[in-house]
């Protein structure tokens, strides 16, 4: 038996037989390293980059010493934002399909604070938060955490560049000492280590190579003048016509004034960074998600926990300051064994930041001309897909099969026009391929939802 397959470990028959179904077949090496460390209730520190497998390394730890009839606190999980939260508490809900009734619940910021207060008096095995919306709780008592078994710090150098350190310390006291601590960062700098040698007793450490190999990502370097640094990114896109891109800026204003540039010339963008309000947020990460929107223009601290599948293209617009951040900025594509590409713009005065991630990476970098990018296609770069956007959600009972019944029944559209639906408290989005969008608006605003008529609009 292979020491990489899950069967080599102690879990259940249940949990494999879900492990085997969810397509878990083989342990990412964050798993085989760190999965016994979890499973023997030790402390751990994992050290891996992102979309290396470490949601599931905690979250098998976590069901596996779940007691299903306690509907208290047993595992609370911290993460930076809210996306990640809510990406995290996605992944623990298919591993525990197989548990029965275990209840996951997300407490972030950027929501209403009353029905996280209705859904805790119910109770729930495993809370997944931002640290300070779990601080809220704790203040007014309405998360309890007396029976806390396990406490997950994840991207926690994330968290303490957000300035969550002394949230996190506050909760880490609030909880019993004689409790698991598992910590999964992607990066190891002295707050990180300060930080472990304060909540972790006697820890595990585990280190995950955090290099990209050549072969998964391809790296491209072009020397620019920084007066076109926007005219060359334009030219990158019509040039690889991606679908889904990244584009990597320094600055929140960066970011604004290459989606303005790019709008301009009929390329799909939209900006990300930390001033949009949550509800924002949702819509632009909805939309990217679901192919109707090309370009996501992001800073690195809004990007940081993003799993967008099958994104193909990274652009740094401007190299990044700390080569880790390079690092895990390339690491967006080429995920899940597809192949990445990764474009880089590289002014004279950033000389320096190319010579720190060439020795970071020991390897020379892959220099490109410009002249070597060439746009044969300039007409408009446009998503496939078209998002159409539901007044009403989760609150109102609506079901992604009401949607998708409402848009194809009695001989309405075809269902595999239809894309993704994405459900949010008050909202919904569905996304349908561009060429039907308006047939889609005018079915669903003009029929029922769920029995009601609900205003629905284009975004």
């Amino acid at each position: 038996m292979s020491s990489s397959a899950f069967s080599s470990l102690a879990l259940s028959p249940a949990l494999l037989a879900n492990l085997d179904a969810l397509g878990y077949h083989a342990m990412t090496p964050i798993q085989a390293q760190a999965l016994p460390v979890v499973l023997a209730g030790k402390d751990l520190i994992a050290q891996a980059k992102t979309g290396s497998g470490k949601t599931a390394t905690f979250g098998i730890g976590l069901l596996h010493g779940l007691n299903p009839r306690f509907f208290g606190c047993q595992a609370l999980v911290l993460c930076p934002t809210r996306e990640l939260a809510d990406q995290v508490a996605r992944e623990i809900r298919r591993l525990a399909r197989s548990a029965g009734n275990i209840k996951v619940l997300t407490l972030c910021g950027g929501t209403p604070l009353g029905p996280q207060i209705g859904s805790l008096e119910h109770g729930a095995h495993i809370v997944v938060g931002t640290p300070g919306r779990i601080q809220e709780h704790l203040r007014k008592g309405t998360l309890v955490l007396d029976g806390l078994r396990t406490l997950v710090l994840d991207e926690a150098d994330r968290m303490l560049d957000m300035g969550f350190h002394d949230d996190i310390a506050a909760i880490a006291e609030q909880t019993p000492a004689r409790r698991q601590t598992l910590l999964f960062s992607a990066t190891y700098p002295a707050g990180i280590e300060a930080l472990a040698a304060r909540f972790l007793k006697q820890p595990v450490r585990v280190e995950v190579e955090s290099q990209h190999s050549g072969s998964q990502i391809e790296q491209r370097f072009y020397e620019i003048d920084p007066d076109a640094r926007f005219a060359v990114v334009e030219r990158l896109l019509l040039a690889n016509r991606p679908t889904s891109c990244v584009a990597f800026c320094q600055t929140r204003q960066q970011c604004q004034e290459l989606v303005d540039y790019l709008d301009e010339r009929r390329i799909s963008a939209q900006a990300l960074h930390g001033d949009l309000e949550q509800r924002d947020r949702d819509q632009v990460l909805a939309r990217f998600a679901n192919r109707s929107l090309c370009v996501l223009v992001a800073t690195d601290v809004a990007a940081r926990g993003l799993d967008i599948a099958g994104l193909e293209l990274v652009i740094n617009v401007e190299l990044a300051r700390d080569p880790e951040v390079h690092i895990h900025r390339i690491g967006r594509s080429g995920r899940a064994g597809e192949k990445g590409l990764a474009l880089s713009l590289v002014a004279p005065a950033e000389a320096n930041r190319a010579a720190a991630i060439e020795a970071l990476q020991g390897m020379p970098m892959a220099w490109h001309p410009l002249s070597s990018v060439k746009v044969r296609d300039d007409s408009p770069l446009l998503p496939p897909m078209t998002t159409l956007a539901i007044g009403a959600g989760r609150k109102e009972k609506l079901r992604p099969g009401d949607i998708l019944g409402a848009l194809t029944g009695d001989a309405g559209i075809p269902g595999d026009k239809v894309g993704k639906i994405t459900l949010f408290e008050f909202q919904a989005f569905v996304a349908v391929e561009r060429g039907i969008a308006r047939e889609a608006l005018k079915r669903l605003s003009e029929g029922k939802i769920k029995g009601r008529t609900l205003k629905v609009r284009t975004l």
